[in-house]
């Protein structure tokens, strides 16, 4: 299984010399992958709750967002060996050729590293900020997944859909990665399952109800996959880890507790089919009084627990 980790992108912590520190940090630890999120706005009155707190309020530290293909552009420079991923874009947010070329730009520039989590999107204000229509956003994605593969694979390409048109045109760079970098498909449920089967190379799950419901969930995947002709989809699970420094209850959460509780559920995730781990402590992001050396602390003992 690898390990990544994300990155302190947001709110007070991100900051180019955070960035730095972190990025480069991971690299000599051994992180196989960092990560950034992507996030448009903090609106005052949101239209739709947001779905990873009980009380539906986005973290304060949303209203400030570095963009994630920049930021990794910018630890792409300070840094040689480690993946750089997304974990999620939101597809509807953007159009093909920009994206396609935005990422493939990357990917040469960091010498074939990119890692790409896609997701449709869920926050209606943010749709309404990018000027795209909520409605059917699985079914642009769909088709934005398939225009976005031939902007990389074919050349010259021409792309007629019903939301997206591409003339026929030379585009490029094209990836340095072949076919295209990994495409991981954000989300739950058998749709989700579906898009990841037929256009990307794994499921990328954030958060876990519980190990038996992850389970049943990476099973359901694979069996999708199999029936698409699929094999050796990755499961790309972002773990929002919660590291105390006494050990939790009978009651508590996965990935939460003590370095032996998390190192025990880190086999687990292991051995139910997680293939790639990205650590997402609240340390990294979500807590603004974190310093960076909390922060490296907290990578050198979540790298030590998860080889």
């Amino acid at each position: 299984m690898r390990v990544g980790i994300s990155l302190p992108q947001l709110g007070p912590q991100a900051s180019p010399e955070n960035l730095v520190k972190a990025a480069c940090r991971a690299e000599e630890l051994g992180y196989d992958s960092v990560w950034v999120l992507e996030r448009l706005l903090w609106p005052l009155a949101p239209k739709e709750p947001y779905p990873a707190a009980p009380d539906g309020r986005l973290p304060e530290t949303y209203q400030t967002v570095l963009d994630p293909i920049e930021t990794l552009t910018f630890v792409a420079a300070h840094t040689s060996k480690v993946q750089l991923g997304t974990s999620v874009l939101v597809l509807p947010y953007h159009s093909p050729i920009q994206l396609a070329r935005r990422l493939a730009s990357l990917d040469v520039l960091s010498n074939g590293r990119v890692l790409v989590g896609v997701g449709s999107g869920w926050s209606r204000d943010e749709f309404e900020a990018a000027g795209t229509p909520f409605e059917r956003r699985g079914a642009r994605c769909d088709e934005f997944l398939r225009a976005m593969i031939e902007l990389w694979t074919k050349d010259p390409v021409k792309f007629d859909g019903e939301f997206y048109h591409i003339p026929e045109s030379k585009v490029g760079p094209k990836p340095v990665q072949k076919p295209h970098p990994p495409i991981y498909v954000a989300g739950f449920g058998q749709y989700t399952f579906d898009r990841a089967a037929k256009l990307g190379n794994g499921w990328n799950p954030a958060g876990i109800m519980s190990f038996e419901a992850l389970e049943g969930m990476i099973n359901q995947f694979h069996q999708t996959a199999e029936r698409a002709g699929r094999d050796r989809m990755e499961v790309v699970l972002r773990a929002f880890t919660m590291l105390f420094k006494e050990p939790a209850g009978s009651g508590r959460s996965p990935m939460t507790g003590s370095l032996d509780q998390i190192r025990e559920d880190t086999a687990r995730l292991r051995d139910i089919g997680v293939t790639h781990l990205i650590q997402s402590p609240p340390a990294i992001g979500f807590d603004p009084t974190a310093s960076i050396d909390d922060m490296l602390e907290l990578m050198e003992q979540l790298i030590e627990i998860s080889n």
